[in-house]
């Protein structure tokens, strides 16, 4: 058997074809789409200041079976790379992976980078059995788990609305000072500052296990070029903010993100509130808030997706009240190269 290994053209329409089928037929997450062709798209030609992506395609004996994605931080973590190995299923068991990792490692290090990152999904105790080949196969590697997530679905037809109103009922009281602000889209000019600041906070606020990435210089020039990507990648996004009226910032966001399609699916992304302003329940209101927000705007949504590393019990508790409820959990793979 003849692997070869070949950089992806973003402009030629071929080799696009054949990476997105590689990437739409090797999902290892059945209950999760596979991501739009506008997302795989603006992926591979969008061209940012914060990162770079780069993609190869593997070849056994002429026929494209493997994809893989190298991700190079910028502007931080700059010791870091990511790497991301997808083969097809039927093809799986003949040194494609291997090949790819090893192809990936030397461009990493070309690059200077000193250490790689992945993830896997995998079974959690009394959950959904989830494909093991991912798991073994970066343990084969010598890939070390550096951080446990566990995703959480929430599905929109068992929301108990009473059961939020209640939350709420319950909440608001203690947010007295606190206004709520909504949009759809874009950041207002007048925020980006703060969403600049609380997205910097991110990495520093959140568990992060033995994962060694450091916390990333976010401006709102930063904000709005990830954006512009989101865009591309045909993404919607819908935002919640908790307003502190005495000092005038935003000090509390939450996030949710739906793809060009299908329809049905969304994330949950970010909720942060800022360590100063914690203890008035700002966290579980923003998110309850957005919720109802996101449903209105998108009548065929059905689920919502979160992640949450295991140790982090408070955004757990929050999760889990609204409704969410654990499926499987992700490996956060890290290597010294």
């Amino acid at each position: 058997m003849d692997i070869t290994i070949t950089p992806l053209d973003p402009a030629d329409p071929t080799t696009v074809d054949q990476a997105y089928g590689i990437k739409a037929a090797s999902v290892h997450v059945p209950d999760m789409p596979p991501s739009p062709r506008q997302w795989f798209e603006a992926t591979i030609g969008f061209q940012r200041k914060d990162e770079r992506i780069d993609h190869a395609l593997a070849y056994l004996d002429g026929v494209p079976v493997g994809l893989i994605k190298i991700e190079y931080p910028l502007l931080d973590n700059l010791d870091n790379a990511g790497l991301d190995i997808q083969v097809l299923p039927e093809y799986r068991r003949r040194g494609v992976g291997r090949a790819l990792y090893a192809y990936g490692v030397a461009q990493v290090r070309a690059a200077g980078r000193t250490r790689i990152m992945g993830h896997s999904p995998d079974t959690m105790p009394g959950g959904v059995v989830r494909d093991p080949a991912p798991t073994a196969f970066a343990q084969s590697l010598g890939a070390k788990s550096a951080l446990v997530d566990v995703r959480r679905r929430l599905d929109i037809d068992t929301v108990d609305a009473a059961a939020l109103d209640a939350l709420l009922a319950d909440s608001l009281p203690r947010a007295a000072g606190y206004e709520l602000l909504t949009w759809a889209g874009e950041v207002p000019d007048a925020h980006l500052d703060d969403i600049a600041y609380l997205d910097g906070r991110l990495v520093t606020d959140a568990p992060m296990g033995d994962l060694q990435w450091e916390a990333e210089q976010v401006d709102a020039a930063r904000i709005r070029e990830f954006e512009a990507f989101r865009r591309a990648q045909g993404v919607r996004g819908y935002h919640v903010v908790a307003w502190h009226v005495d000092s005038g910032r935003i000090v509390a966001w939450t996030h949710i993100t739906c793809p060009a399609t299908p329809d049905w699916h969304a994330i949950q992304q970010i909720t942060i509130v800022d360590p100063d302003h914690r203890g008035h329940r700002l966290g579980l209101i923003v998110k309850i808030e957005n919720l109802r927000l996101v449903t209105r705007h998108e009548p065929a949504l059905r689920v919502i997706d979160t992640w949450n590393a295991d140790s982090n019990r408070h955004m757990i508790a929050i999760n889990e009240a609204i409704g969410y409820r654990a499926v499987d959990i992700w490996q956060n793979w890290q290597q010294t190269i």
